[in-house]
């Protein structure tokens, strides 16, 4: 969700053509660790939205913060890095994959591995992870891959990253801490609901590559919609989704919970305000200020969650 500088100075030299040589720095910048953040928090959150305490279950708490962001969401990274390179040539051309860094085929390998890793760990979390985890693969492929290749329109591409950022990691935290192993049919809904509000911090993620996505048929929102009527609808996804989410908790009788919920998101609607006066300028400013708000209302919920409904 943040964006990368662009033919930054700093940039370490290619590799020569054909070298076989993988640096570990060059393939942890494949798999952006920045991007690992949403998930691992979604994940915390929903750990936290059961109401279980973590003692006794440390071990698959830690596990499943690995499978989370450094697994899956890293998987996801380096495979749309991989299908991504020739756009990434356009917009960033300091990336590993387009710089040589990462050579010849192996930023599709590292994608091959990383989705067996994160298998084998979900698979040892249990049959509920295990489905989670397999999911968010499948779309991650499906995102960046042929012939499917989901992010070709933003509309389908941004739901899918929606999906996988918030709603899967939340689900298999609650997961992994439910007694049944299976998570309440309210965990399911809140998933649901900031799932839909990331389709609209994706949309303002797209705007740092507009120019290479026109060129190469990438149908982004912002190129279909244009940037400001594009910004409108991202608010539209990220408010709308955070309001159903108020009027949960309220008919939950958590009425402190909805009202922070709500102070939230009048404040990130003042922040809107400003996204929609510049909103291909601002997107990266709103993405650490409107978001932030964004992603501390996930956690204000999942603590709303933790108790049975009455208490």
């Amino acid at each position: 969700m943040v964006s990368h500088a662009v033919n930054s100075p700093a940039s370490p030299p290619a590799a020569p053509p054909g070298s076989p040589r993988v640096a570990g720095a060059a393939v942890l910048e494949l798999l952006k660790p920045i991007t690992w953040f949403p998930p691992m928090w979604a994940f915390l959150c929903g750990a936290i939205s059961v109401g279980q305490p973590f003692t006794g279950h440390g071990a698959a708490v830690f596990f499943g913060v690995l499978l989370a962001g450094p697994l899956v969401c890293a998987t996801s990274q380096a495979i749309n890095d991989w299908y991504d390179r020739e756009v990434d040539a356009i917009n960033e051309p300091q990336r590993p994959i387009p710089s040589g860094r990462i050579p010849g085929k192996w930023g599709l390998y590292i994608g091959m591995i990383w989705t067996l890793l994160s298998v084998i760990v979900a698979g040892a979390l249990g049959p509920v992870v295990l489905a989670a985890a397999s999911l968010g693969l499948l779309l991650a492929w499906a995102y960046s891959a042929p012939p499917v290749r989901l992010k070709l329109n933003g509309w389908w591409g941004n739901s899918a990253v929606g999906l996988c950022y918030e709603g899967l990691p939340w689900i298999t935290g609650a997961a992994i801490l439910s007694v049944s192993g299976i998570p309440d049919a309210r965990i399911f809904a809140i998933a649901l609901l900031y799932s839909i509000g990331a389709h609209g911090i994706m949309v303002l993620n797209d705007f740092k590559a507009i120019d290479g996505d026109r060129q190469l048929g990438v149908r982004s929102l912002p190129v279909q919609l244009g940037a400001a009527h594009a910004a409108r609808i991202a608010c539209v996804f990220m408010a709308g989704a955070q309001a159903a989410v108020v009027a949960l908790l309220w008919v939950w009788q958590r009425p402190l919970f909805a009202l922070a919920v709500a102070i939230l998101i009048g404040i990130q609607a003042l922040l809107m305000r400003r996204l929609l006066s510049a909103p291909r300028d601002l997107a990266p400013w709103y993405n650490a200020t409107g978001v932030s708000l964004y992603v501390l209302g996930m956690m204000v919920t999942a603590f709303a969650l933790r108790y049975p409904l009455g208490a």
